[in-house]
């Protein structure tokens, strides 16, 4: 049995807005609470991350960008909550992302399980954003679970006043994803061990 399997998972929550009210934040709180046995969800806030500039990387990591980084290493699995911003992700999240896979050779994204969601005030529920975040993942070898998908749309109606995620099926559908994450994490650790044996 490897540590994964033993210990409670440490998931690192991205949400790709940094309005305080943002729907995507509130999903990740929902997490939080739906978050099954044997997981903790803690989320980062990507407020303090420069932009990325090569030059100010050549000089050495921001603070922030030093803890980002230390965030997705110590973690065992990622969870993003994206909104979507003209049919991709946000530039913010693009930001993080970016400033996180350089040097790719020393990347903390490399190898590390993610689960993704969107909340969005549209019909769509984030479909694009999601679909450009997992091409991203491509390159920068985040290993994606593809099922279930999350994809909250008409998010208003979902969430109340306060901000708590008060729909059934939504809520259902989260609690899904968390543990099939859990499930991905676990088995791609006994893999890893496998591979390394």
């Amino acid at each position: 049995m490897t540590k994964r399997q033993q210990d409670t998972l440490q998931v690192l929550g991205i949400a790709g807005s940094l309005r305080q009210g943002s729907y995507n934040r509130a999903l990740l709180r929902a997490a939080q609470e739906l978050a099954p046995a044997g997981m903790t969800i803690t989320v980062l806030d990507l407020a303090p991350i420069p932009l990325y500039n090569a030059d100010v990387q050549a000089l050495g990591d921001p603070a922030p960008v030093v803890a980002l980084k230390t965030a997705i290493r110590l973690a065992d699995a990622l969870l993003i909550a994206t909104p979507e911003y003209n049919y991709s992700i946000p530039g913010v999240l693009k930001n993080a992302i970016d400033w996180a896979s350089r040097p790719p050779a020393e990347s903390p994204l490399r190898g590390k399980p993610l689960g993704i969601m969107g909340a969005s005030t549209g019909s769509f529920g984030t479909v694009r954003a999601q679909l450009h975040l997992r091409q991203v993942c491509v390159f920068t070898q985040m290993l994606q679970l593809a099922k279930p998908e999350v994809l909250v749309t008409r998010a208003r109606a979902k969430f109340d006043a306060e901000g708590q995620l008060a729909d059934e099926d939504t809520r259902e559908h989260v609690r899904r994803l968390l543990e099939a994450l859990a499930e991905w994490t676990r088995r791609l650790d006994c893999e890893g061990d496998t591979w390394n044996a």
